[in-house]
C-alpha cells in the first residue's frame, strides 16, 4: 500500500519539525548548577505544539502498526 508509506513519511517529517520547534528550557546548564529551577506552564502556541507532537507520535505509531498488519 503506497499511500500508507507516503502518509508515514509525511507524519514523520511533521513529527520531526514539531519536536525541533519546541523550547529546550535550561538544557545542560541545570546539571551543573547554572540553571534556574522555575517551573513554567505551557501556554498558547507552545501548548498547542506540545499536543500536536503527541497526536503526531500516536499517528506515527498507528501507521507503523498498520504497515505491519497490511
Amino acid at each position: 500500500m503506497p499511500w500508507l508509506k507516503i502518509a508515514q513519511i509525511v507524519i514523520s517529517l511533521l513529527l520531526i519539525i514539531s519536536i525541533l520547534m519546541q523550547n529546550r528550557g535550561t538544557g545542560l546548564g541545570s546539571a551543573f548548577g547554572g540553571g534556574n529551577s522555575v517551573y513554567l506552564t505551557k501556554r498558547g502556541v507552545e501548548k498547542k505544539l506540545f499536543y500536536a507532537t503527541i497526536v503526531l507520535a500516536i499517528l506515527f505509531f498507528l501507521s507503523s502498526f498498520a504497515g505491519l498488519i497490511f
